[in-house]
């Protein structure tokens, strides 16, 4: 059956909607992707979908989709890939589109050679013998985990003595909350430093602002930060949670987490994830777990390095 290939557009969002729930079904048992989330993805100002997405159909249907972002401006450079199990034909053209593309971009970049990062859900519909014999490997492990929330076992709770929580409906707030998880992550695996802007641009549509939280501590002012987004169907979500590095062991990262359960549980979510990096330094994976999170899936992060490569 013919292959063919063409860029996405932004009206093309409800049928690559489909596919990545049908790839959800698949991968997680039901569907998790929400409309929204492609949407903004497509029309994302970094996003130059005529050159950086490609959509593969076969007898009409849409089967597999790729889509290549560059947050460095250097090196490293991340792609999606979604591919139907009983197409992989199509999936391996994406491939050869998406490596193509990532070692132009890092050329453009004026790096020597692409570090090109893909995310696959740990058993994937991507055949990843496929990936193997193209010189990916995996380098990173996280997982998304979930917690059932009820009202009556998750009430807020209340401070402790010295710790003060703000909300970030003040501009000047978000552009706090922006810096303080900068700073939070900056030494974790995959962090790109972004600007306020451009950070903005990446959360999209649909963020409430009264459900992103400073925590100061008495004597050490604004020492984190918890980013949560109440807009998915599937759950309520906690996108960044991050503490600076003098003010962690002191328990701010649990008030926080727990004061969103208590938060999230009080408007009706029944339950709340989040993704972790299992080999954070930080202890954020005991943290969570020991807070009652379990797997829901784990995801791995798949590199390929190639040299960088002006179009011909």
């Amino acid at each position: 059956m013919p292959i063919t290939v063409r860029s996405a557009t932004p009206e093309d969002a409800p049928v690559i909607c489909d596919v990545l729930n049908a790839v959800d079904v698949l991968e997680l048992g039901r569907p998790e992707t929400d409309l929204a989330t492609v949407e903004s993805s497509l029309i994302h100002p970094e996003a130059d979908l005529e050159r950086n997405s490609w959509l593969a159909f076969e007898d009409g249907a849409l089967v597999a989709y790729g889509l290549l972002w560059d947050d460095s401006g250097a090196e490293r450079i991340d792609v999606d890939h979604y591919v139907l199990p009983a197409h992989q034909e199509a999936g391996e053209r994406l491939l050869d589109l998406l490596q193509a593309r990532a070692a132009e971009r890092a050329a453009e970049n004026g790096a020597e050679r692409a570090v090109v990062h893909l995310a696959l859900n740990t058993a994937p519909t991507m055949d990843t013998a496929r990936l193997t014999r193209r010189g990916w490997r995996t380098v990173r492990r996280y997982h998304v985990l979930t917690r059932p929330l009820s009202a009556a076992a998750d009430p807020v709770p209340g401070l402790p003595p010295g710790l003060t929580l703000r909300d970030c409906t003040a501009e000047a707030d978000r552009r706090r909350a922006h810096e303080l998880l900068q700073e939070s992550f900056a030494e974790h695996f995959n962090h790109q430093r972004r600007s306020y802007r451009q950070w903005l641009d990446d959360l999209g549509q649909g963020i409430d602002w009264s459900l992103v939280w400073i925590a100061s501590l008495e004597g050490a002012g604004d020492v984190g930060a918890a980013l949560t987004r109440d807009d998915r169907a599937a759950m309520a979500w906690i996108r960044s949670l991050g503490v600076r590095k003098e003010a962690r062991g002191r328990g701010v990262a649990g008030h926080l987490l727990r004061h969103a359960f208590g938060v999230y549980a009080a408007r009706g979510r029944d339950t709340l994830g989040l993704g972790v990096d299992t080999d954070n330094s930080t202890g954020a994976l005991r943290l969570y777990t020991a807070h009652g999170m379990t797997l829901h899936f784990a995801v791995d992060t798949w590199e390929l390095t190639l040299p960088a490569a002006t179009p011909e």
